[in-house]
Parts: C-alpha cells; structure tokens; sequence
C-alpha cells in the first residue's frame, strides 16, 4: 500500500471550506423532490410507486455518473469537474420549475441529478489536499454537506407555501450557480493536478483507474455505504410522506421533523471522520451497523391492537410507536448512520490512495442508488403490505445483511492475519489440555490477554 503521509498542502482550507459548501448546494438541490415531489404527487394523482421513482430519479443520475466524474476528476481535475457538473444540474433544475406532465418532470429530474455526482468528483478532489492521517476529518466535513436535506426539509416548505413549487426549483437552482462559480474562483487545483502538469506529465489512462473494483473489499465498502448513505437519502425524501400519512401533521411540519433527522446526521459526518481517525473506522463502523440494527427493528413494529380474553372478559389494548418515540429512536439511527458515512471513506484514501475518483466513486455510486432504490422499494411495499412500517423492515433486513457480512469478513482476514488463532483450543482456559497448541497458542493467548 502506498505511504501517502504529507502536509496538508496549502490552500487545503480553503479548497475543503468552499468544496463543502459547494456539495452542500448540490445536496439541497439533489433531494428537492422530499417536499416538492408532495405537492405534485398532489397534483397529478400519483400512486406511492410512482411518488419514489419521481423522489428516486435524480438519485439515480447522480449515482450512475459518479464513478465517471470520480474518475474524470482525477484525470482531469475537481475543479473544473465540479463547476460543469453543478452548471448542467441548476439548468435542469431551472427547467423542471417549467415542467407539466409527470413524463416531463421525469426528463428534468434526470438532469437534476448529476447535482449528486459531483460528490465522486468533490472526494477526489478534497483528499489530495490532506495526508491519509487527517483525510478521515476532512471527508468527514466534506461530507457534511449533506446537511443540505435538512436545508431543503426546513426551508422548501416555506417557499413553497408563499409562492409555489416552481419557485422553490429557480431559486435553488440559482443558488447552486451562485455556489458553483464562487467554488471555482475561490478554490485552487489540487496539489497532484498542479504538480503534473508543471512537469508535462500524462495522467494515468482511464482504463488503470477501473481495476480495483474488481476487488471483492470495494464492494463490501460499497454495501455498508448502500445502507448508510442510501437509507439516509431514502429517508430524507421518504420522511415527509411517511409523517404526513402515520402521524397527519402537516407539511410544514413534516418537513421541520423531516430536517430534525437529516441535520444531526449530517452535521456528525464531521464528527465520524475524527472519530475514525482516531479509534480507527472499523470500530466505528461496527457502533454504526449495530445501532442502525437496534433502532431499524424497533421501528419496524407496526401499530398494533389486541384483544386479550381476560377473566372478566376480552382486555383491549394498542402497541403504537408515539411520535416523540419515533423521532428519537430516528434522530439516534441518523446520527449513527452519520459516523458509517465517515467511516466507510476513511477506508479508501487508506486502501486505494492512486485511485481514490474510481473507488470513491463506485462506492458513492452504490450508496446513491440505495438512495433511489429504496424510495421506489418503500412505495412498492405500501401498495403491496398495506403497512406503514415496511420500509423499515426492509431497512432492518439491508443492515443486518452489512453487519453479518462485515463480521465474517473481518474474521476471515484475523485468521489470515495470525494462522495461530486457528490452532486455539475453543476455550483458552482449556489451553493446557491440548499441548499440540503449545507454546505457540500460549504465547498468543498471553499476547491477546496483554492486549485486553
């Protein structure tokens, strides 16, 4: 593995400071469909299914196209990457806000997503400016701006309510434009960009950047980030419909509820890049899953009446998750599944630091189809359960997947690692009663105990 300790090169600062802001823009724009979408499902008579492929559609854009733009931001820069990206993305916000049929919101919708590719493009970029002992903080605030979902669950239904939809669309869209064109003047190119083309070098061709993920790892990296970034996003569109239909509060405050969820998880991101760095991501990653395991079961029991026949005759009672329960045991999953975000892009700077645009990028790619995904899947599983807490079943089912995988995965490479641990009796304590495992297994089981 490459040793890629340096100093934070200069300008790092500020490239991290206006690349998170930038993607925090993108971010707002790219889930714009959590509180608009309402309105025109409204509008048009949409079913659930067709509510989350419209939520759903520029996730799947910004997922398809981030292996690509985490790639052309190595080779080309994320600079510039990054400004064309958020151009073309505030132009078909622009004219979704002119759009009258579903078809036609569809068509705008796919534009509007290349808003959450810029993010392959934005890791790229922001990594080469840090050594790979502060790159876990840096991704993590990075990363952070995805506390635009909070931005939109708060602030859209305010605009929408004074003037309408469309005018949430233009004036996101501007804003993004504003963003894009103060990220390119202010930021500079990464040191590596700069550095090549001083010396009149090639960058690597593309097709060299593809071949780790052929690696079995990159996609247990991808499946943990399917579930923490993509249920994040899922949730984030998916709360104010759920809200609105379990709870019947109101837009408005479906959306502030909605934000209260997404703000913690994405201000923490920063947090779990730090924590990461420190501890270690693997143990992070490990709080991450277990929680989100915990909190995805409970709130997978769906509200339930009973009748019991009692001595004195039938005893009636109801098992319902209370609003104030249901948004804490939420705002804990998210803030867990803040610190796996940070967790899983600690690993790929560490793991991959030549080819940091195509691993971050299929990773990215895999976490944002979760975010598209997982919308259309939690309609498809109302029309068809006709119950409201499906989607955390689903939820429940996803994660435990991750955490048993991750596991077993970590045991198979301790044993690679350190064959001895084969040769242990199962129990230490039995360890004098199997001389074969002697002296090798004491001295490990010494060194375990020391470690302890």
């Amino acid at each position: 593995m490459t040793d890629t300790s340096f100093p934070p090169q200069p300008g790092a600062k500020v490239a991290l400071g206006l690349s998170t802001l930038a993607f925090m823009a993108a971010f707002a724009v790219w889930t714009i469909f959590s509180i608009i979408g309402v309105k025109i499902k409204r509008d048009l008579g949409l079913s659930d299914a067709q509510f989350g492929l419209l939520a759903g559609t520029p996730i799947l854009t910004g997922s398809l196209t981030r292996v690509a733009l985490g790639v052309f931001a190595d080779k080309f820069g994320g600079r510039i990457v990054n400004l064309i990206v958020m151009l073309l993305a505030a132009a078909s916000t622009v004219a979704l806000s002119y759009a009258h049929t579903y078809p036609q919101m569809l068509l705008a919708a796919l534009g509007l997503g290349l808003a959450g590719g810029s993010f392959a493009a934005g890791v790229a970029y922001v990594s080469k400016f840090f050594p790979k002992e502060k790159q876990g903080a840096a991704l993590g605030v990075y990363g952070a701006g995805n506390i635009g979902a909070a931005i939109t669950n708060f602030g859209a239904p305010f605009v929408m309510a004074a003037m309408g939809w469309e005018s949430v669309a233009r004036i996101w869209a501007g804003a993004l434009v504003v963003m894009a064109l103060i990220f390119f003047v202010g930021a500079k190119d990464e040191p590596t960009l700069a550095a090549r083309r001083a010396a009149k070098q090639k960058s690597p061709p593309i097709w060299a950047q593809f071949a780790p993920l052929g690696k079995l790892q990159v996609w247990r990296f991808s499946l943990y980030y399917f579930f923490n970034f993509g249920a994040f996003v899922a949730l984030s569109l998916w709360l104010p419909r759920y809200l609105v239909g379990v709870y019947h509060v109101d837009l408005k405050t479906a959306g502030m509820l909605a934000a209260a969820f997404s703000l913690p998880a994405a201000g923490f991101r920063i947090f779990g890049g730090w924590l990461s760095d420190k501890i270690g991501a693997r143990r992070v990653m490990y709080a991450a899953l277990s929680v989100a395991v915990a909190g995805a079961f409970l709130l997978s029991y769906p509200a339930t009446s009973y009748i019991v026949d009692g001595i004195k005759g039938p005893i009636q009672f109801r098992i319902a998750t209370a609003l104030p329960v249901f948004m804490a045991i939420l705002v804990t999953m998210g803030f867990f599944m803040s610190l796996g975000m940070a967790a899983v892009f600690k690993h790929i700077p560490v793991y991959y630091p030549e080819d940091i645009g195509a691993v971050g990028g299929l990773v990215g790619m895999i976490g944002g189809l979760g975010g598209f995904f997982l919308p259309i899947a939690f309609g498809l599983m109302n029309d068809v359960t006709h119950v409201w807490t499906s989607c955390f079943m689903l939820l429940f089912a996803l994660v435990a997947t991750a955490l048993t995988w991750m596991h077993l995965a970590i045991g198979r490479m301790e044993r690679a690692r350190t064959p001895e641990l084969g040769r242990l009796p199962e129990f230490p304590e039995m360890v004098d009663m199997h001389p074969a495992s002697q002296p090798q297994a004491a001295r490990t089981i010494r060194a375990q105990q020391a470690a302890e």
